[in-house]
């Protein structure tokens, strides 16, 4: 990997670093429209357990969408391909740590514009990205998680220091993140979607459930607000959207009615996935986009 005041390589390239005696290693993306004289916003994706940086960017064409619309897409690995949310796990590897780490380094590599950088993942790496968010919410302007959701031990402690920006996407027939949540006494218990979406919007103090602010969106249309065409449309994805939050923040839910655990709009070599996709319409790539280019982190 290059400095960013040398040369520069465009489209996909691999680097690097050292962090916590780990060789950690990670996939970029550089548009064509990349200039190192210029800022440039910068998206982290991770992957799922027993997944790659290159896997999930395989399956999430972030790339595709980086070169059209401008920014900087990065996909680190795992260690042993996982993540691990705090130090006492058995390698003793802090990722929450490391993701800050990670974002300095790719400063010294790319010229990122530092108030729009944003984080999203899928499955473990969705959780991972719901804990980024308790603790970089000063360096991240906005998360979105896909088939994930928020440690219940991580919301008995998690105080962000700024507003937080979330969207998530889950199915809810999902057999791997209960929609409804785990049971309290399992280990590493998740919250239910709800829940989390409440823990948000608390955070945030957004306004309450009303019509004015709450949207629902059925299947890929646009925005419409809560009345009874998306009712009686029995709406395959329903959308719930918080705005009015604090600092302009807001939270919104996807909820994909008997959706299972997948990237909603994804590449995938399972013939039933892509049916249920092309049936679905959602692009879960191109909504996060559009959720993230909403959200910058205040001046300083």
């Amino acid at each position: 990997m290059t400095s960013r005041q040398g040369k520069v390589v465009y489209g996909e390239s691999n680097g690097e670093l050292t962090d916590q005696g780990y060789a950690r290693t990670y996939d970029i993306y550089t548009p064509k429209s990349y200039s190192p004289s210029r800022p440039m916003p910068l998206v982290l994706v991770f992957h799922g357990d027993e997944g790659s940086g290159r896997s999930i960017s395989n399956v999430s064409q972030f790339n595709t969408l980086a070169e059209q619309k401008g920014f900087l897409v990065a996909y680190p690995d795992g260690i042993d391909q996982r993540w691990s949310l705090r130090k006492t796990s058995k390698r003793n590897i802090d990722d929450v740590s490391f993701v800050k780490n990670f974002i300095n380094h790719l400063e010294q590599v790319r010229n990122i514009d530092s108030r729009r950088i944003y984080a999203t993942g899928f499955s473990r790496g969705g959780i991972l990205t719901q804990a980024l968010t308790c603790q970089l919410s000063d360096r991240i302007a906005a998360f979105a998680s896909v088939a994930g959701s928020l440690p219940r031990r991580l919301k008995q402690t998690c105080q962000p220091q700024m507003p937080v920006s979330m969207l998530m996407i889950n199915g809810t027939n999902d057999q791997s993140v209960h929609y409804q949540g785990d049971e309290k006494t399992q280990k590493g218990a998740l919250v239910s979607i709800p829940e989390a979406v409440n823990f948000w919007r608390d955070h945030n103090q957004c306004p309450a459930y009303t019509a004015k602010n709450v949207a629902f969106v059925a299947g890929n249309q646009s925005d419409a607000p809560a009345g009874s065409r998306a009712r009686r449309d029995r709406s395959k994805v329903k959308t719930y959207s918080y705005s009015g939050c604090s600092g302009g923040s807001e939270v919104v839910q996807l909820a994909v009615v008997d959706g299972g655990h997948l990237w909603y709009g994804g590449t995938s070599s399972d013939k039933d996935v892509n049916e249920f996709n092309k049936d679905l319409g959602l692009d879960s790539t191109q909504t996060i986009w559009n959720f993230f280019e909403r959200h910058s982190l205040p001046f300083v």
